[in-house]
């Protein structure tokens, strides 16, 4: 077997370091519509012992018309450093399922200054069911002071994705479903069109996984190799608004790959307007 990826720590690495100091840990569960799954009221009835609730909903710029878009620096680094984190910290996220919606929190963190970030293996489900320490007590915070050192450079912006889908300067791969992707199946938000964007590359971040733990590195070498992802070249990540295409930027940086961004406004955005080229069909 393979290597596991570096930004990964076990059910067991966490176990064993559970109430140290300089340890922050974060339950950053999210879902869709049709999973009919509250995160809050599931954090609210369990959590891993000092772990702290990760709003993506509210986690995001309230200017903007889409749902996910990067908060500004100064408004996530408060934020953050009010549930007791620091950029120093040893920080673990978690979600349901596992490594869903937990590499969007990891991605936000690192881009914002944080250098100790991991992704919890396995996530929260399969916790419970080894029966490891699960509380519903509310969790002590001391605020603390979150220094932020944004690097604007890992988010790509609506225009840079108009130059990047035409004149190719870097591969697209996309986060979605396969019918989401191929335009199959409708997007579960209203007003979107089907399909994706011209030259577009589909890694279904599902793929990614095994029962909510990360593939090892041969793995995810695979499955970007199978989707046709050139790892030498320049590399865009994107999904449906922004989170789960973190997955697949969590499998980049596993590689070493490093010249990645990642799409905030995703197909929110993109399949939203009325005169971007979407392509519809296999990639």
């Amino acid at each position: 077997m393979s290597d596991k990826s570096a930004f990964v720590v076990s059910p067991d690495w966490l176990q064993e370091r559970l109430g140290q100091p300089g340890l922050s840990i974060i339950d950053g569960s999210w879902y869709l519509p049709f999973q009919n799954r509250d995160p809050k009221a599931e954090y609210d009835a369990g959590h891993i012992p000092g772990a702290v609730f990760f709003d993506h909903d509210k986690m995001a710029d309230p200017d903007s018309n889409l749902p996910h878009t990067f908060p500004k620096p100064e408004t996530f680094a408060a934020a953050i450093g009010s549930m007791g984190i620091t950029n120093n910290d040893t920080i673990v996220v978690y979600d349901g399922p596992g490594v869903f919606t937990s590499p969007r929190v990891w991605w936000m963190l690192r881009i914002m200054g944080a250098k100790k970030v991991f992704v919890l293996d396995g996530g929260f489900d399969n916790w419970k069911k080894a029966g490891r320490p699960v509380t519903d007590e509310v969790t002590k915070i001391a605020p603390s002071a979150f220094v932020a050192d944004f690097d604007a450079a890992k988010i790509a912006s609506f225009d840079d994705m108009h130059e990047i889908v035409q004149e190719g300067t870097r591969q697209i791969a996309d986060a979605r479903a396969a019918a989401r992707f191929t335009g199959v199946q409708a997007e579960p938000r209203a007003g979107l069109r089907s399909g994706h964007m011209p030259n577009a590359r589909n890694v279904p971040s599902s793929v990614l996984v095994d029962n909510g733990y990360l593939k090892d590195i041969n793995g995810l070498k695979q499955v970007l190799d199978d989707a046709g992802v050139d790892l030498s070249r320049p590399i865009v990540t994107t999904c449906g608004s922004g989170i789960t295409a973190a997955v697949i930027t969590l499998a980049l940086e596993s590689l070493g790959h490093e010249n990645n961004v990642l799409y905030d406004g995703s197909w929110t955005e993109w399949g939203g307007a009325k005169d971007t080229p979407v392509a519809t069909g296999e990639a």
